[in-house]
């Protein structure tokens, strides 16, 4: 049976927003009643003393009510609104800086490297990464409503501070966050503590007005404005009580997932003492957002506290930090002790003789991690060449490799990356260069006039159109490294493209449909390469896909369609294929006396893909798994075969890695 981990935490993550829900309802609740009691003794005078309970229905009780609940729901609103903009906009909001992709920085350079290595391993399109120069401690936080349009935002002082392996291990932790779904709510709860603050910082409003102005006036408005300051220092009292509430529900949003990103980091990784060598250094350093006044609302998304406060143990949205390093590997943080008792002098352990002319303590923690052992060279492809030696009931399913970075997945990344002209690498970072490498891939087995007249279709544009100079530049290398990397390819490019405006993406992608449709066939890489553009570049892309079926039988149609096209993906044989279909459906029920579709379009089968990403995540599986009997029951998989794999996984939100 297929793991169903990476499938049980999306679905987790789609149910703690209802536990969000709950827990900002009862904020809610208590701040209203709080301010309603603020309101009954204020004006009970005027309504013959009722109980408050009375009150609270009154016209007075219910005017108080309404306003604060207006008011909350006001300061969401406006919040939310502005965060529309998803993981671009939060990164904005702190003051981050986009990294441009070409950059000559060596720290940025080392990250970009990390993070396209482990977006290739896992599947998942290359996240825009920014970084937030001005910040000195160690923190990364990533932001988004999709993985498709996600963004990764560093400290300077992680990059300057965090040696390969500590980074590759924060990154990690981040990428954990996009494959569970996380980033989502993170960026919801955002909004919604926007709008319980909202009372305290009328409070605070009132205060300084009623009290400042006071101070000038001794007549009888000057004690009317006293007592407004008086309200606005009851308001601000209650306030605390939303910022308590807040951090009560940041932390409890966030501690369990902070602990199951560690460990995925670990899993992605394979080396637990670079994740823990990076938490000991925050320890050591702190990992505060000291020049940004959104740190408290961004505490629970960052890979450490972001903030000061007080309670640390009752309200901080991360566990403390020996306890996330021991439970990373048991005895982890007394070695990582060791090791710097070995490097730093002990004057400088017990807080004596700090010499500024000398290295500052956390300088020196990043001695405590040794240096990675080197470790083979492989010239992998994405296939799973081991199973031709297996019988097809001992593959693995292929479920159980979503959201999942595996030895080779890593190694076969880093070993394409290295593969890579700088010159081909660096043009798809630009978007002029992303958008040639669309059309290249379509082309770049035709021959020479064969291409010429391919590329006469696409209109003239300065960055749209067919540019021949950039293309004699990437089409020798897609024809070099084959069919094995274009996906990969695909995934560098994808920060670039989703630069391009909306009319210029819907541009090219009419452009890259043109190019496919003029011999008047499809081929399956077509058809894969086309659906996932218009899949991440198409209007809408960014929105979050609801969930709308929790019943096979609600999306059997669909199931059909897809199933039938891998069925003849699967074999050439037409009595085998539907044989194989059969197979694949009737774990869908009524198998037996069902026949493939004859035709399937590529209207059809987008229909198809976008009501099965609707599916529950827990049924998404057995979609996964359906397809992936269809092309593995030979015991081996084609690219051809894994491309269209990948395909239906990317529609699904299931990031397939390479086999």
């Amino acid at each position: 049976m297929a793991s169903p981990g990476f499938f049980q935490r999306q679905a987790s993550a789609r149910r703690n927003t209802g536990l969000l829900v709950v827990l900002f309802l009862t904020a809610v609740t208590l701040i209203t009643l709080a301010v309603c009691l603020v309101g009954y003794m204020v004006t009970r005078s005027q309504t013959s003393a009722l109980p408050f309970h009375y009150w609270l229905l009154s016209s007075h009780g219910l005017t108080t009510a309404g306003a604060v609940v207006a008011l909350i729901g006001i300061g969401s609103l406006v919040r939310w609104v502005d965060l529309a903009g998803g993981g671009t906009r939060v990164a904005r909001m702190v003051g981050a800086r986009a990294i441009d992709p070409d950059t000559r920085d060596p720290e940025e350079r080392k990250l970009r490297n990390i993070v396209e290595e482990m977006s290739i391993a896992s599947g998942v399109p290359v996240p825009e990464l920014y970084v937030m120069d001005h910040e000195t401690g160690i923190n990364a936080f990533v932001a988004g409503y999709t993985p498709g349009e996600a963004v990764m935002v560093v400290t300077h002082g992680a990059l300057t501070q965090l040696n390969r392996d500590e980074l590759q291990g924060v990154v990690g932790h981040e990428f954990s966050h996009i494959l569970n779904g996380d980033m989502r709510i993170n960026v919801r709860l955002i909004a919604l503590l926007a709008g319980i603050l909202m009372i305290g910082q009328i409070g605070q409003f009132l205060l300084r007005a009623g009290f400042y102005s006071s101070g000038r006036s001794r007549n009888r408005d000057g004690r009317a404005q006293a007592a407004m300051g008086l309200i606005g220092l009851a308001l601000m009292l209650i306030g605390y009580v939303g910022v308590f509430f807040g951090r009560l529900i940041q932390s409890a949003v966030s501690r369990q997932r902070e602990m199951l990103a560690d460990a995925s980091s670990v899993q992605f990784t394979r080396n637990p003492e670079g994740i823990g060598a990076a938490l000991f250094k925050i320890g050591m350093k702190g990992g505060y957002l000291d020049t940004t006044s959104h740190a408290s609302d961004m505490n629970h998304m960052c890979f450490g506290e972001a903030a000061r406060m007080k309670f640390t143990s009752l309200l901080a949205s991360h566990p403390p930090i020996d306890e996330r390093i021991n439970a990373i590997q048991p005895g982890l943080m007394a070695r990582l002790r060791s090791r710097l008792r070995d490097t730093e002098p002990g004057s400088r352990l017990q807080g004596q003789g700090r010499n500024p002319d000398k290295a500052a303590i956390g300088d020196l923690v990043s001695q405590v991690v040794e240096p990675a052992q080197g470790t083979r060279k492989y010239s992998l492809s994405p296939l799973a060449s081991s199973l031709t030696n297996e019988s097809p009931t001992a593959t693995p399913a292929l479920s159980s490799r979503v959201g999942t970075v595996s030895a080779d997945s890593e190694r076969f990344a880093s070993s394409l990356l290295k593969k890579l002209p700088s010159t081909f690498r660096n043009l798809l970072y630009t978007r002029a260069g992303a958008v040639q490498l669309c059309y290249g891939l379509v082309i770049y087995e035709l021959t020479d006039p064969e291409q010429t007249e391919r590329l006469a279709l696409i209109p003239e544009h300065s960055v749209l159109g067919a540019q021949p100079e950039l293309l004699g530049k990437l089409l020798p290398s897609l024809k070099e490294l084959g069919e094995r990397a274009r996906f990969p390819m695909l995934e560098l490019a994808m920060p670039a493209l989703r630069k391009l405006d909306p009319e210029e993406r819907d541009t090219l992608l009419a452009n890259v449909q043109k190019l496919v449709q003029a011999d008047n066939r499809v081929t399956l890489f077509e058809l894969a390469l086309t659906t996932f553009l218009w899949r991440h570049l198409g209007r809408g892309s960014g929105q979050v896909v609801p969930v709308k079926y929790r019943s096979f039988r609600q999306v059997k149609p669909a199931i059909e369609q897809v199933l039938s096209l891998f069925a003849r993906a699967g074999t050439e044989a037409p009595e085998k294929a539907q044989a194989l279909y059969q197979e694949a459906i009737s774990g869908f029920g009524n198998g037996n006396d069902e026949t493939m579709h004859s035709k399937i379009t590529m209207q059809n089968l987008r229909a198809a893909l976008n009501v099965l990403s609707q599916l529950s995540p827990l049924l998404k599986p057995a979609i996964i798994d359906a397809c992936g009997h269809c092309i593995s029951h030979d015991g081996k998989v084609e690219v051809k075969e894994y491309e269209l794999m990948r395909l239906v996984a990317d529609q699904l939100d299931c990031p397939m890695p390479p086999l």
